[in-house]
């Protein structure tokens, strides 16, 4: 991605149609809402039909929550920070997260519009429910309980100050892929995936 200067205000044109414009800004409560309640409704659907049960319900939504945070890692590094090689690539990059990285704080592009995210959420179902069957109500709840806690973190992150306790690493590692080193910390509610692969921020860490 091409390096851009942070701007602290402000907030981007992406759209010139002013209802496509109006339709990429959200509050943050609708798409964490969307993905929690797609959380409670796979817990609650897969043991009232006898899909889940005990340690089966929890070994699935563990396994679900690890998935996602190997996702949030891969979209992040390979996918939002697509090598903007053309123009086309470049616009696309844009629009998808160069433009966060020129608005951090622009608080209403913390996330995928509801629209967008009830769609991501009945495509996880589908997709889930191809590939583990019965199994794609534990699975789905724990990736989804994963994605609704990313948009939280990721949000907090950017929206207030760094809390003064354990919890100022996850502020920390975000900074630094922000305002210092964005080929690195492509983790933003977990480094576990930094840490494994490599991409760890070097150096003086950021505050």
């Amino acid at each position: 991605m091409a390096p851009v200067r942070p701007k602290h205000k402000g907030s981007a044109q992406l759209f010139q149609n002013p209802l496509l414009e109006r339709l990429s800004h959200t509050h943050i409560a609708w798409p964490v809402g969307i993905f929690v309640a797609t959380t409670l409704l796979s817990l609650y659907y897969g043991f009232t039909h006898g899909f889940l049960s005990g340690a089966l319900a929890l070994g699935l939504f563990l396994g679900g929550w690890f998935l996602f945070s190997f996702a949030e890692y891969a979209v992040h590094r390979y996918l939002y920070h697509l090598p903007a090689t053309t123009p086309k690539r470049a616009k696309l990059q844009y629009t998808m997260h160069g433009v966060h990285h020129e608005y951090p704080k622009d608080k209403t592009r913390l996330a995928m519009p509801p629209i967008v995210t009830v769609f991501v959420a009945s495509l996880l179902f589908f997709i889930f429910r191809l590939v583990f069957g019965n199994w794609a109500f534990g699975v789905l709840a724990g990736f989804t309980f994963g994605y609704a806690t990313y948009l939280f973190v990721h949000y907090a992150i950017h929206a207030y100050s760094p809390p003064k306790n354990f919890l100022k690493v996850w502020w920390t590692h975000h900074s630094q892929h922000h305002y210092r080193q964005d080929e690195v910390a492509f983790g933003v509610s977990s480094t576990l995936w930094d840490h494994l692969i490599g991409t760890m921020p070097k150096g003086r860490q950021g505050e």
